[in-house]
Parts: structure tokens; sequence; C-alpha cells
């Protein structure tokens, strides 16, 4: 009896260590990404700039979550955990990351507890647990804080199959109705999971060995009911979403056909060797060549053949490979729910099916034979050392946004969204000649691509071409008529040429299509400002700052109505929070600088601030800008070095007739005299 017990202990020991190490490898892998930012990637849809999501947990949000579909899948459990995500953290990107991680961490720990439970094979449940753990093509699911729903939903896979083993060693009505409440958790968190009663029913096969004959089939399929009747559900949600039936560029069957051949091979070849990855495969615009479809097929059949000729000596052969194929036939491509090909992310869950099968042979394999266990624990330990160095390099590139899709480009071709990504990232930085370049490559590969057309739109109109910029957007729409984003851009373009009724028509417009666009209730704001309208000015930064509270334009603006307003300490708040989002921006140090430097109130103001702003502005505009110059000067007079503002403004009013502005040379003659008789900034 004593022996027995400290067996147990010892084992339960070994378990628990187990799965430490799974948790520290799963760390050391995917920690990385609590130090990484969002990226423009869908996070600004699914986080940042998802006015419902970003405040956090509210009845109102859940009642969203319930209802809303607009955007992927029908997955209101996933949203609820990123609204519980910015109810923590706000909009630190790390938090939401460390979520992703913990939530993989758990689902890894599972699987391996899972299959011990079944199998009772300790190391090969702890290498499957392992080599699915930190395989590359993991990262795009635990980096990428919009992939949530995978991380989240293979939670609840794990449960799943965690209560149907219990169920199926003790059945009970209550075992049971966990079972159908694990998996219709999951299916809340991702849809993806309709196959999972079929996943049970191979379980049971192998290694549960509840399926030896083809009679007993029928009992345990209609066990399953309940189960098979949640995933009709959930397949007919999926099907009621618009963008999901809509979809544009439609494939004809045969391409997708061809593609969901060529798809499996591939990822059959990235289980092998994962590199290349990237974060958006395009859907082919031809056939692929036949060797290539023809190659994938006849390993396809190949690999079937074997797993159902060896099926009675090595069942997990035809589980595995079942398992695999079987998860993956929702995202295959032969319904088309998307613009790209495949996806590393589609593998989460199929590739265990690979890696059990794989586990199972090779231990069998190895048998007793001292020289094959020995071959095979080298083997082992190579693939577990190499693995997270893959891993860790493959996540690393989800770091920020340019780092993705500069790497995306490196190892795809032809990938439109890839360029016309990198060109957003490279206009918001000021790079504005290299982002039209990728602007143009997109469009070359996908002239019927709206996101390049809005965004190409939006870069020459910083260029000065508006008229070429209405065209741009013009097109986009052509293309999509409710794409609110064109119809934003198609504002600023027709308000660069003055007519700014039209501006504020297409600003609504975006706005009726998509109340949550806060740069078009920025720009509409900023044109009622202008207007003299500054309480309906106000009332639209503000909502522009509920849907993004770290929208660095809606404070600064916002400043601006308050200014106007005479509330001085309002206004320089917010302009404080600008300078907080975008600390780098010479206009918001520019502005804040000036109201700190020339306040009514002599309590508000604060010179050596001043200073310290408006001297990082003036570095960083080389050619020297009189507007600067002035705030410099201002400033500079406040601190009471009156001999430093008198020379800075006077060097500020060459600058200022160069550029043809001969209302701010004279107003810079007038200060000069002030600061050169001794005297602070007086406003007239």
């Amino acid at each position: 009896m004593r022996g027995g017990q400290d067996q147990s202990k010892a084992r339960n020991w070994k378990v628990a260590g187990a799965c430490a190490l799974l948790v520290m490898l799963v760390f050391i892998v995917f920690g990385q990404t609590v130090g990484d930012s969002f990226v423009n990637f869908d996070d600004n849809l699914y986080v940042y700039e998802n006015p419902v999501v970003s405040r956090g947990l509210s009845f109102e949000g859940l009642r969203w979550a319930i209802t809303y579909g607009g955007i992927g899948h029908w997955h209101p459990l996933t949203w609820v955990t990123h609204m519980l995500d910015c109810q923590l953290y706000g909009l630190w990107a790390g938090g939401h990351h460390l979520t992703n991680v913990i939530l993989h961490a758990s689902a890894v720990v599972l699987l391996f507890l899972v299959l011990f439970k079944m199998t009772g094979a300790f190391w090969r449940c702890a290498f499957v647990a392992a080599i699915w753990a930190i395989h590359p093509l993991r990262a795009e699911s635990v980096a990428w804080i919009s992939e949530r729903k995978d991380v989240l939903s293979a939670l609840f896979f794990m449960l799943t199959l965690g209560t149907y083993v219990r169920y199926v060693h003790k059945p009970s009505t209550l075992r049971y109705l966990l079972v159908v409440a694990t998996f219709a958790l999951g299916l809340l968190s991702k849809n993806m999971l309709v196959t999972l009663p079929c996943v049970l029913l191979l379980l049971d096969c192998w290694p549960l060995d509840r399926l030896r004959t083809w009679p007993q089939l029928y009992p345990l399929a209609k066990e399953k009911i309940p189960l098979f009747a949640l995933s009709v559900i959930s397949c007919v949600i999926t099907f009621l979403v618009p963008e999901k039936v809509a979809v544009q560029n439609r494939l004809p069957l045969w391409l997708r056909l061809e593609n969901s051949v060529v798809s499996c091979g591939i990822y059959l070849r990235q289980t092998v060797w994962p590199a290349g990855l990237a974060p958006f495969y395009p859907n082919p615009t031809h056939a692929f060549p036949t060797w290539e479809v023809a190659g994938s097929l006849a390993l396809l059949c190949l690999i079937s053949a074997a797993a159902l000729a060896l099926r009675r000596r090595h069942p997990y052969l035809l589980v595995g490979w079942l398992w695999f194929l079987g998860m993956l036939v929702p995202v295959m491509g032969l319904v088309q729910i998307g613009e790209d090909a495949r996806a590393d992310r589609r593998t989460y869950l199929p590739q265990i099916g690979l890696f059990i099968a794989c586990a199972w042979l090779a231990a069998d394999w190895a048998g007793q034979r001292l020289d094959r266990r020995v071959a095979l624990g080298a083997v082992a330990t190579v693939i577990l050392c190499t693995l997270p160095v893959a891993a860790y390099q493959q996540t690393g590139y989800w770091h920020d946004s340019k780092i993705l899709w500069t790497h995306a480009l490196e190892c795809t071709q032809d990938n439109y969204k890839a360029h016309t990504s990198l060109g957003n990232i490279l206009f918001q930085q000021g790079q504005t000649d290299q982002a039209i370049a990728h602007y143009r490559e997109a469009l070359r590969i996908n002239p019927d691509y709206p996101d390049a057309h809005s965004n190409f739109g939006l870069a020459l109109l910083q260029e000065g071409q508006a008229d070429q910029a209405i065209a741009e957007c013009d097109e986009a729409l052509r293309i999509e008529p409710d794409f609110a984003d064109a119809h934003n851009n198609l504002g600023n373009a027709l308000l660069a040429l003055g007519r700014r009724d039209q501006a504020i028509a297409q600003y609504r417009e975006a706005l009726s299509i998509n109340p949550g666009n806060a740069e078009a209730h920025t720009n509409l704001g900023s044109i009622l400002l202008d207007e003299g309208q500054t309480e309906d000015a106000i009332a639209q930064f503000e909502e522009a700052l509920q849907i993004n509270p770290a929208f660095a334009n809606a404070h600064y603006n916002l400043g601006n109505a308050l200014l106007k307003q005479g509330r001085i300490e309002e206004a320089i708040a917010q302009k404080q929070r600008a300078l907080e989002s975008e600390p780098a921006n010479v206009n918001i140090q520019n502005g804040l600088a000036w109201l700190l430097a020339t306040a009514p109130q002599g309590s508000l103001r604060d010179g050596a601030r001043a200073v310290q702003l408006a001297t990082e502005a003036r570095e960083a505009t080389r050619a020297g800008d009189p507007d600067i110059l002035r705030t410099l000067a201002a400033a500079y007079a406040e601190t009471g070095e009156f001999s430093n503002a008198a020379q800075i403004a006077q060097s500020a009013i060459p600058l200022a007739e160069a550029n043809g502005n001969a209302s701010l040379a004279a107003t810079l003659r007038r200060e000069m005299k002030l600061y050169q008789a001794g005297r602070r900034y007086e406003d007239p």
C-alpha cells in the first residue's frame, strides 16, 4: 500500500514538473510579446479603435458582443475577453499580449493532461504538447492580439476533451452537460470548433477504444447529437454574417478546389520546415501549376492510403491524420471566407493530430531497442532545441507593423495587402514618397483593392495633388460603395480644394456607415470649429475620444475648441494629453508650448516647459519654421531671457517674409520690440 502511494506521489510530481516546464517553454518563446505594440492588421478593429471594446466591460458591451458579427465571425465570448483586457490594461498592448500567452499556456498544459489521461504515455504526451506549444506556426495565433479567438477557443477545446474523457470513464448526465457547456463556450469563442464532435468520434476509435466495429458507430454518433446540433447552429450563424457571404473577388469553384489541395500540402511542408511564414497569403489569381496540384494531391492520397492500410496495427495514424484533415475542412477554402489563400493560424488545432500520429509512430518504431531509442531521443532533443529558436524568431516579426509587413514582403510574392499595410506605416511616419511607391505596387498587383486606392489618395493629398486624390477615392468607392475610410479621405481631398459643404457631406456619410470612425468625427469637428459651431465641434471631438481615448488629433482639436471658449486650463490639459499620445508631433509641441508661454492667467504659464517643447519642435524642423520660432521667442521672454527672445523673433522675420506671410512678419516685429523692452508677450 505504501509503495503504491509513493508511486502515485512520484507520478504526480512528474506530471506537475512537466506542466511547469511546458509553461516555462511557452513564456520563453512568446513572453517577448509583452513588449510588443498593436499591429495595423485588424487590431484597430478589434481593440484600439473599437469604441465598444475600448471602453471595457459594460452591459451595453455585452449586448453588442452577442448581437454583433460585422468583423470576422460571430464570437461573443472573444469580444468579452477583449473588453475585459481593456478594463484591466486600457490600451497597453502588452497586457493584451499577456492574456494571449496565458491562454495558450493553459491550453498546452490541458492538452498534455488530457492526452496523458487517455493514453498514460507520459513522454509521448509531453513531447506532443511541447512541439505544439512552440512550433513557429503558433506565432500568428499567440502573438497577434486580434487572433485571441484561437487561443481562447483552444482552451475550451481542451476542456471539452477533458470533460468528455471523464464522461466516458464514468457516464452521467451532469458530466455530459459539462461536455456540451464547454463545447458551446468554445463555439462562442471561434466557430472553427464545429468539427469537434467528429474529433470525439475519432477518439472513440483510439485511444478510448469505444468504436471497434461499425455497428458501434450509430450509438456513439447518436450520443453526440446535441453537439452536432450546436455545430449546425454555429454554421448557420456564420453564413448569416454579411462579410462572409459577400466576399469580394470570389474565386471560381475549380480554383478553390486547387487552392484547398495545395494549401494542405503547404501546411504539411510548413509543419516539417516552417520557413517563409507571413501574416497574409493572397488568394491565387490564376490556376496553380499542374505539378503543384498533382504533387499535393498525390501526397494527401498517399498518406491517407497508408493511414488506412495501417489502421489496425497503428490506429493512431488514421485518427491523427483525420484529425488534421477534418479540422481543416471549415477553413480549407472550399467555402471562401476571406481574401487569403491560407493562414498559419488555421493549423493551430488541426496540427495536433499530426503530432500525435508522428509521436506514437516514432515510439512504436523504437520499441525496446536501445539503439533506436537513443536515436529517437537525439532527434527529439534536436527538435525541441531548434523549434523554440525558430518560433522565437517568427514571433519577433510581430513586434510592430513595420517589421511584420516588411518580413511579409520578403517571403511572399505579389502581396498587395502587405504593400498597402507597409505603405500605411510609412505614411504615418512621414515617408510619403515611399508610401506612394508601395501603394502603386499594390494597385499594380490588384487594381481592385479599395484600401490601396483610398490610402493612395490620402498620400496624394499630402503631396498637394487633391484632384488625383479625389480620383483615387472615387475609384475606391466604385469598388466598395460603403467603404467608410474612402468617404473620410474623399472629404479631406474636397476640403483641400475648398469644397467645405461637400467635405462635410462625405464625413457624415463615413459616420453613417461607421459611427466608430474617430478620424471622421475629428475631421467633421474641425470644420464645425472653423465655422464657429464650437459646441457641435466639441461634441464631435468628445465622441472621437470615446472611440479612441489616445487619439492625439482629437485631443489637440478639442483643446483648440476649449480655447475658443476661454477654458484655458482645460485646453492645456487636452493638448498635454495629445502630446502624451504623440510626443514627437511638432504641431502639438508648438501648440502646447504657445499656451504655456502666453496663457492669460499667469498661474497657467510655464516658461521653462514651453522653452523645452519649442526647442524640440525647432530641432525637428531644420529648415526653420517662423511659427515655431515665434513660440520659442515668447517662451524665452516668459522665463525672463529677453535678449534670446528678441534675437529669435528677429531671425524669424525673414523666414515669414520668404513664405509670403507679411502678417506674421509684422506680428514678429511688434513682439520683438516688446522683448527688447524687457516685456513678456501680451495678447493684443
